[in-house]
C-alpha cells in the first residue's frame, strides 16, 4: 500500500479541495488527510474556522477517495508523519504554513519522503478565503 498524506484546514470544502485530493491520490493508493486543529487554525489565520475540527473530519470522511482522516497534533504538527509514514506528502499549490521546516522534520525522523506540490484548480474562484467572504455577504 502506497500512502499519500495531505494537510489542511478544509473549512469550506470546495471543488479546489476535491481537485487537490484527487491529484494527491494519483501518487498512491491510500489517501490520508490530516485536518488542522481549531486552535492552530485560529493561531495561524487569526480566526476560528467556520466548522469545528470534528465537523471537518466527519465531512472529509464522506469523500469516497479519502481513505483515512486524522486530526493534526496541537503542538508537534509533524508528529503524524512519523506515525503514518507516508510514501509521499502532497502539498497544496498555495500551502505555506509549516512547509519551510517540513523537509528537515522528515530528515530528523530518519525518513525519506518526497514532497510534491499539487497544481491549482481555478484558484481565482475556488479559494476558501474568497468563498467565505462571498458567503458572509449573502448572510
Amino acid at each position: 500500500m502506497k500512502k499519500v498524506m495531505v494537510f489542511g484546514t478544509f473549512d469550506v470544502v470546495h471543488m479546489g479541495h476535491i481537485h487537490m485530493l484527487k491529484e494527491a491520490k494519483e501518487y498512491g493508493d491510500y489517501l490520508v488527510v490530516c485536518v488542522a486543529r481549531d486552535k492552530n487554525v485560529e493561531l495561524i489565520k487569526g480566526e476560528r474556522p467556520y466548522y469545528s475540527e470534528g465537523e471537518r473530519v466527519e465531512f472529509l470522511k464522506q469523500i469516497a477517495i479519502v481513505n483515512h482522516v486524522i486530526l493534526g497534533q496541537l503542538n508537534d504538527v509533524y508528529r503524524d508523519i512519523g506515525i503514518i509514514k507516508p510514501a509521499v506528502i502532497a502539498l497544496g499549490y498555495d500551502q505555506k504554513v509549516f512547509v519551510d521546516e517540513l523537509a528537515d522534520a522528515i530528515t530528523a525522523m530518519n525518513l525519506k519522503i518526497p514532497i510534491v506540490r499539487l497544481k491549482p484548480y481555478r484558484s481565482g474562484k475556488y479559494k476558501s478565503a474568497k468563498l467565505k467572504r462571498y458567503i458572509q455577504k449573502l448572510a
